[in-house]
C-alpha cells in the first residue's frame, strides 16, 4: 500500500501541494457516511501530505493538523475491518508523532508516537510483512532512543 496515493514527489516539479488540494476536494465529495473506507483512505493521504510539508516547515501546525488526519482516518480504518490499513496508518501517525516529538521539549509526543508503532506492529509481523515489520521496528527504535535522550536532557 502506499500511504502518499493522492501525489507523486516528482523531481522536476513538486506535487505536493496538487496533492493536498485534491484530497482536501476529494473530503468535501467522499463522505464518511457513504464511503467510509474511501474517505478513510483520503484522510491518511491527506495527511500524509501534511507530514511532508510539516517536516519541510517550521513549527508545529502542520504536523498537528497531519496527526488529526491520521486520527480522523483510524476511526473508519479499524484493525478489525482493515488491518493492514490500520497499521499503516498507525505507522503513519507514529512518523508525525515522532516530528512533532522532536520540536517539542516534552515527553508526550514521543510516547504518543511509541504508542502508535507497537499498535501498528499488531498486524505489521515479521512472518506477514517482512519489509514494512522492519520499517516500524525500525522507526519505533529511533523514537525510543530519542526518547531516552530527551528523558536523560529533562533529567
Amino acid at each position: 500500500m502506499r500511504p502518499h496515493s493522492f501525489f507523486i514527489l516528482d523531481p522536476q516539479r513538486n506535487r505536493l501541494a496538487d496533492g493536498l488540494t485534491k484530497a482536501q476536494k476529494t473530503l468535501t465529495i467522499w463522505k464518511r457516511e457513504k464511503v467510509p473506507l474511501q474517505w478513510a483512505t483520503t484522510q491518511n493521504d491527506l495527511g500524509a501530505a501534511l507530514s511532508i510539508r510539516g517536516e519541510r516547515e517550521r513549527g508545529t501546525p502542520r504536523l498537528e493538523e497531519a496527526v488529526a488526519a491520521y486520527r480522523e482516518a483510524l476511526k473508519e480504518r479499524t484493525r478489525e475491518r482493515v488491518p493492514l490499513d490500520w497499521a499503516a496508518t498507525q505507522s503513519n501517525l507514529g512518523n508525525a508523532l515522532q516530528m512533532l516529538g522532536e520540536r517539542e521539549g516534552s515527553t508526550t509526543r514521543l510516547e504518543e508516537s511509541v504508542a502508535a508503532y507497537s499498535e501498528a506492529l499488531k498486524e505489521r509481523t515479521r512472518e506477514r510483512v517482512p519489509l514494512d515489520w522492519a520499517m516500524t521496528e525500525n522507526n519505533l527504535g529511533n523514537t525510543l532512543r530519542k526518547l531516552g535522550e530527551r528523558e536523560v536532557q529533562n533529567g
